[in-house]
């Protein structure tokens, strides 16, 4: 089973995201706490079973009420994690 990543969110509605990432760096699952569910759950299928890549390609910098979103702030979770994964354990 893959672990279960937590981002704040900043400047949305949405206050947190969840998602998990598998060995191939596939986004496996993605959960938006608050915010519109609508739009939410749309975002949720629709970047499902992608390489993550592309999901910051398609979600990076996408305004809403100011400068990001809360696709943007997908894409800078995953950003974050990518991050995360590249620097060594101390």
């Amino acid at each position: 089973m893959d672990k279960i990543e937590t981002y704040r969110a900043v400047g949305t509605c949405c206050k947190q995201i969840m998602f998990s990432v598998d060995e191939n760096n596939i986004l496996t699952s993605c959960i938006f706490i608050h915010g519109c569910s609508g739009n939410q759950q749309a975002v949720s299928k629709l970047v499902k079973g992608k390489h993550i890549d592309e999901v910051i390609e398609l979600l990076k910098g996408i305004p809403c009420k100011g400068t990001t979103s809360c696709p943007d702030q997908l894409a800078r979770a995953l950003i974050a994690y990518k991050e995360r994964k590249s620097k060594p354990c101390e």
